[in-house]
């Protein structure tokens, strides 16, 4: 994957709606949910649902079908696979990813009332 892709991919992921539509369709399979289902389990708008599964489709992170009446969407494989592998390659340089050093511990303080 080229950092151009990677930046698409990423930034279809940044935000909470799409990310958890995302997070519902990769488990769903290569068969994908409906759209109703997608829209009904989050609790979303038609508009709402249909702009951000356009976002994702944009990504190149979900693919559509039409069946019946009904359009699935389903989670491309290929891409999530070559995002991660692209993120452990050029930010891990090829191992499991730690953090360089320790964040520093702040202290916490208690208000404290008189």
């Amino acid at each position: 994957m080229e950092t151009r892709a990677a930046l698409t991919a990423l930034a279809g992921l940044a935000h909470d709606t799409r990310l958890a539509l995302f997070r519902l369709l990769v488990p769903a399979g290569h068969d994908g949910l409906a759209a109703g289902n997608l829209g009904a389990q989050l609790k979303l708008p038609p508009a709402t649902l249909s702009f951000h599964l356009k976002e994702l489709r944009h990504a190149g992170l979900v693919s559509q079908r039409r069946q019946g009446r009904a359009i699935y969407y389903a989670a491309d494989y290929a891409v999530m696979d070559a995002l991660i592998a692209y993120l452990t390659e050029n930010c891990c340089q090829g191992a499991a990813c730690e953090p360089a050093q320790s964040a520093p511990r702040t202290r916490k303080t208690r208000d404290r009332h008189v």
